[in-house]
């Protein structure tokens, strides 16, 4: 547990103190423990950073500030802390708008970026339903939030990972659920709606590396690159745990975006 002076946040680092670091950042009602087989093949090589985002798994729980931006702040605190910026600064979902939050507020701390089916974007129908949703989370939190986990998964996805997700979400105060949410669509600096998502990518300045479940998402997003040497991939047929459902190809294009030499 680190006292980073906003929060206290359960943290993990495995790997050489003086090695490169690789920040790795979890989801919307998730923790750091999704990073566990990454984590340990990347040790090798990198000084791993895992922390719980505040609200989250083992870190402290304000009743107010839940949200994306707040999120990215703490972790540029954690890496001020320390001492181990500049990283390369990966994350899933949520844990995707926040590091390139992170990147966009604070990008002396930040080499590069990769995120996994972030948590920006948003268009069309997944737009209108917003409302709802955000009612849904405030009223019924994190009960609403596993219907989401549940269909989120691919038929190939491991054994046990569905449940996994599933009570990792039920075990986040409802309170920190709808607050996220409201910080990643519907508060007035949120950034997951498509046209607020194009502002904010375009004052990123680090090589980004999007991975994407969506064709038509990743079609998207390589119109907004302004970055020489960034670029968006598509994997087709895998659910939005994509990291989890292929780790071992996640930690390989972690590996290679992290240290190309």
């Amino acid at each position: 547990m680190i006292d980073i002076g906003r929060v206290r946040l359960f943290c993990t680092s495995p790997g050489p103190a003086g090695a490169p670091a690789l920040l790795l950042v979890h989801g919307w009602g998730g923790d750091g423990r999704e990073w566990s087989p990454h984590a340990e093949d990347l040790a090798d090589r990198f000084r791993v950073i895992v922390p719980d985002l505040r609200g989250h798994g083992r870190s402290e729980v304000p009743d107010e500030g839940n949200t994306p931006l707040e999120m990215a702040d703490d972790l540029a605190a954690l890496v001020e802390v320390l001492g181990c910026g500049p990283v390369v600064a990966v994350g899933h979902s949520m844990g995707g708008q926040v590091v390139n939050l992170l990147a966009v507020r604070h990008p002396e701390l930040v080499r590069s970026v990769m995120a996994l089916d972030p948590a920006h974007g948003a268009h069309g129908t997944e737009v209108d339903g917003i409302p709802g949703r955000a009612a849904a989370y405030r009223e019924q939190g994190a009960r609403a939030a596993a219907d989401f986990v549940t269909g989120a998964f691919s038929p190939q996805a491991p054994r046990g990972l569905r449940t996994a997700h599933v009570r990792t979400m039920l075990g986040t105060p409802g309170h920190v659920i709808a607050q996220a949410y409201a910080g990643m669509y519907t508060d007035p600096d949120a950034v997951g709606i498509r046209p607020h998502s194009e502002v904010y990518l375009r004052r990123r300045v680090q090589p980004a590396l999007t991975v994407w479940t969506s064709a038509e998402a990743a079609d998207w997003e390589r119109s907004t690159l302004h970055v020489p040497g960034s670029r968006v991939e598509h994997w087709p047929g895998v659910g939005h745990y994509l990291h989890e459902e292929h780790p071992e190809r996640a930690t390989r294009l972690i590996r290679q975006w992290a240290d190309p030499v």
